[in-house]
């Protein structure tokens, strides 16, 4: 734990009070191999799925962002230029001016070093500052904060599967992984119109299988007790499906080798999230000879983001069943190991909340009490 004195609030920035700071598997990743960008360099404050109530703002700011003091609001985790090509045409997840892997000098909430100008860069924290070039969502009164706090995963689930892949009416396909990523998109592809939704984990994942069907999904495949080629070819009569999402982790090569088997003869898509370094006999023959268009899971849109708050709001499933744990500022490390997989803990979703500071944290209460 460490104190920052409170930022100088000007007309163009705010200060946010961190109600929900969603933890996710990226979070594990950085946590255990900081990286050693200049950017990232000195203490970062990590947190990049933020929800909060702003408790100070400029006045260029408020007019800028549409909010007010008091507004409850989700943030984006990219703090781009605005001004490139990228932006101009809304595409700021791939502006230099928030790549910290390539720029020194780049900001992002949850990887930026507090050495930078406004310190509070990352919502494992009681506050955070907000520059004039935020990207803010606002959050519906109706809306609980923790439930608020699922908008990062389901606009990730929202971009990959109906943005990126581009599933829709009367379509076929394959989600690799029951972890928020996978369940997320469980719901985008039901919503999309999808008729026939297969989710693949393994013996582990029972709960969170089970968790799948209840949000929409047809069918589940485990892995490890089944043949999943077999299965899925029956589910599909023979024909194969439509597209695959790969959201697993640390399965190595064998579950986009699946993907590449089962999608349909020619014309298939899959998203992949990029793991792994390299692919040692990666099959390009047939990936070619069946047509197969493979596109690169990377971040979300503002579209999404907008998509995933309206979908939160409007209660159709039950996605507060994916915020499974919660716990204070001062149980981080040790929930970054629960998400991790390193406790007997099974976590889907895991919220940061600074409220609880000196409360045992662990499995979040009943729908009920929600």
């Amino acid at each position: 734990m460490r104190e920052f004195a409170r930022p100088d609030i000007d007309a163009d920035s705010a200060l946010l009070k961190v109600e929900v700071a969603g933890i996710c598997g990226t979070d594990a990743k950085l946590y255990f191999n900081p990286p050693t960008t200049r950017a990232t360099s000195g203490p970062v404050i990590m947190g990049h799925e933020n929800v909060g109530t702003i408790v100070e703002a400029g006045a260029n700011f408020r007019v800028r962002h549409g909010v007010s003091e008091g507004d409850r609001v989700f943030v984006e985790h990219y703090v781009a230029c605005y001004n490139c090509e990228w932006c101009r045409i809304g595409e700021y997840r791939h502006c230099e001016a928030t790549d910290w892997r390539t720029n020194p000098d780049a900001r992002r909430f949850g990887y930026t070093s507090a050495d930078f100008p406004g310190h509070l860069w990352g919502g494992f924290s009681e506050a955070m500052f907000l520059p004039w070039n935020t990207v803010l969502h606002r959050v519906p009164a109706t809306m609980s904060a923790e439930l608020a706090g699922m908008v990062m995963p389901l606009s990730n689930g929202i971009e990959w599967a109906l943005l990126t892949a581009g599933i829709g009416y009367d379509d076929t396909v394959l989600i690799q992984g029951p972890g928020q990523q996978g369940l997320a998109q469980v719901v985008a592809a039901k919503q999309a119109g999808a008729s026939k939704i297969i989710v693949s984990g393994t013996t582990r994942d029972s709960e969170r299988l089970d968790l799948a069907l209840e949000l929409g999904a047809d069918a589940v495949v485990d892995v490890l007790t089944e043949d999943p080629r077999e299965k899925i070819m029956d589910l599909s009569r023979g024909r194969g499906l439509d597209y695959v999402l790969d959201c697993t982790s640390r399965a190595g090569t064998a579950p986009m080798l699946l993907g590449i088997d089962v999608l349909k003869r020619r014309e298939g898509v899959m998203v992949v999230q990029g793991e792994l370094a390299a692919f040692p006999d990666f099959p390009l023959k047939l990936v070619t000879e069946k047509s197969i268009t493979i596109k690169s899971a990377r971040g979300h849109s503002y579209r999404a983001c907008e998509l995933a708050v309206a979908q939160l709001a409007s209660g159709r499933f039950p996605l507060h069943k994916l915020a499974t744990h919660r716990y204070g500022i001062d149980q981080v490390d040790h929930a970054i190991r629960v998400l991790a997989g390193q406790t007997d803990e099974d976590a889907i979703h895991i919220s940061m909340m600074p409220g609880m500071i000196g409360v045992p944290g662990g499995r979040t209460p009943t729908e009920a009490s929600l």
